[in-house]
């Protein structure tokens, strides 16, 4: 999606450690325009899909989700949560999944309410690197009994396993932009050539 490339470009940062740095438009101030426009290039992607259900994991997926449900006829948006609280009850499916921005741990927590082998579910998410957010999530609709019908990722690291790895394992992955290189010293951002 050009698009979102320019403004990768424009506004992203690129530091040491692999880091791409776009929170003044992705995922800490959000441009819902550009989420919008995302959402649209989704849709059309995933057009024959039967999307019942859009999963995320919070905090960063859960706007590009919400704006995206819009474009497949406002499915409702489930958000997997990073932790416990009194406010989830009953019976809940449980992944635990490690954070490449955070360097830790934690357990990824859906309700069985809001899952079941009755959906059809489309993974969104703003950043695919190792791919381990989205195996734990992947985890979470296998054990509701959960089609994934498709994953949608705004930024995926090509140069990164994650992507590979879920594509051999017969994802549909629909990644927006893919960094193919990155260089902290000057800035630069290669992006793959995408058909």
């Amino acid at each position: 999606m050009q698009e979102l490339e320019e403004r990768i470009r424009k506004n992203g940062i690129v530091k040491p450690g692999n880091v791409l740095k776009v929170d003044s438009f992705l995922n800490h101030q959000c441009d819902v325009t550009l989420f919008d426009h995302m959402g649209e290039e989704w849709a059309k992607h995933f057009k024959d899909a039967n999307i019942t259900k859009i999963l995320t994991i919070e905090a960063s997926g859960i706007g590009i989700a919400c704006v995206a449900a819009r474009h497949f006829g406002n499915v409702p948006v489930v958000f997997a949560k990073k932790a416990q609280s009194i406010n989830l009850d009953g019976d809940q499916y449980v992944s635990t999944v490690f954070s490449f921005t955070k360097q830790r741990e934690f357990p990824v927590i859906v309700s069985r309410k809001y899952l079941s082998s009755e959906d059809s579910v489309l993974i969104l998410d703003d950043f695919l690197a190792n791919g381990n957010a989205l195996q734990g999530l992947i985890d979470i609709c296998n054990h509701a009994g959960a089609k994934v019908a498709g994953i949608g990722i705004a930024i995926e690291k090509g140069f990164q396993s994650g992507g590979d790895s879920l594509r051999e394992a017969g994802y549909d992955v629909a990644s927006l932009a893919i960094v193919d290189s990155m260089n902290p010293s000057d800035g630069s951002i290669i992006f793959r050539e995408q058909i």
